[in-house]
């Protein structure tokens, strides 16, 4: 299956395929884009509906991911950044900051877990259920009405080969239904994740910046900023988003350097950098906090519109 040799192929052999690909190649695809996990992960369906015809790339970690792109190996790397259930996926805003890669686009995908096993197997025989850490906890529904033993895995997609090479009709993995395509496992339950909007927002990252125009549409601005240790450092460093009128639409604190007295914030923004109340607001921040770094100025995901309350 072709899907299987696209999304199984590492991050190093890609490279090196890359390294040797001759231009009437290289026109037949539009490019690569690496993603963490192995092939039929979400972020592989990510990859196919936002990227058709791009040549998926499966890397181990996301510092991999993340290395693909600074390396040359891809063009874009697509990294979950948050989940509506699990909140915001560990280590992904710390290497953010200091991977030297832009965002130049979102894509939120809806999540739907299926509980996989070999063929053969039925709700009766499975015992134990594999999956990712996460997975696991938006599915606790499932696992409790089944008095199945979670198993934690890397990897949805990861779990559900497992399963499929252990030949096991007790094991039962929770993956996407393109993992139960690719690696051959039934379906025993379809969508059994807990919350029905279950969704993950993943972020495209590129070497290079792909910056729309002011007027282009719906336009999500993301920075990094530190504040000083002082008495009302951070209200007076986002009093101007909310004098400008600026929606800011996420804020999160991390550790700097293992201290406690240092603070770096990621945020994120409605609207254009070059649109006169950011770029006030944004002057402003400036001022009265340190390091302010553009991380990316793409289109906002349709998404967001139709999932904001009437």
């Amino acid at each position: 299956m072709e899907v299987e040799h696209l999304a199984g192929r590492t991050c190093q052999r890609v490279l090196r395929d890359r390294m040797t690909r001759v231009s009437s190649e290289q026109d037949e695809v539009p490019g690569v884009i690496a993603y963490q996990g192995e092939a039929g992960a979400n972020s592989h369906i990510v990859v196919q509906e936002a990227y058709p015809g791009w040549e998926p790339m499966a890397c181990a970690s996301f510092e991999d991911a993340f290395a693909a792109v600074s390396d040359g190996a891809a063009e874009l790397a697509a990294i979950p950044i948050d989940n509506s259930s699990a909140g915001r996926v560990a280590d992904i805003h710390h290497f953010l900051p200091t991977a030297d890669l832009h965002i130049v686009a979102e894509y939120f995908l809806p999540i739907h877990f299926h509980l996989l096993a070999v063929p053969g197997a039925s709700l009766q025989t499975i015992r134990t259920v594999h999956s990712q850490l996460h997975a696991l906890g938006q599915c606790r529904r499932i696992i409790g009405q089944h008095g199945l033993e979670p198993v934690t895995a890397g990897d949805t997609a990861g779990s559900a080969r497992e399963v499929a090479e252990s030949g096991d009709p007790t094991k039962a993995s929770l993956a996407t239904s393109l993992a139960a395509q690719i690696y051959g496992l039934q379906t025993l339950a379809a969508d059994v994740e807990d919350e029905p909007h279950n969704t993950t927002r993943f972020v495209i990252l590129s070497k290079t910046p792909q910056v729309p125009a002011v007027a282009a549409g719906p336009t999500v601005t993301t920075f990094v900023f530190n504040v000083r240790n002082l008495p009302s450092a951070l209200y007076k460093a986002l009093g101007g988003f909310a004098t400008n009128g600026v929606n800011m639409t996420k804020l999160e604190s991390y550790m700097v350097g293992g201290q406690f007295t240092a603070t770096q914030f990621l945020a994120e923004v409605d609207g254009h950098p070059e649109d006169p109340p950011v770029a006030r607001a944004l002057e402003e921040l400036a001022y009265f906090s340190t390091d302010v770094t553009l991380l990316g100025v793409y289109p906002a995901d349709p998404f967001r519109a139709e999932a904001a309350p009437p």
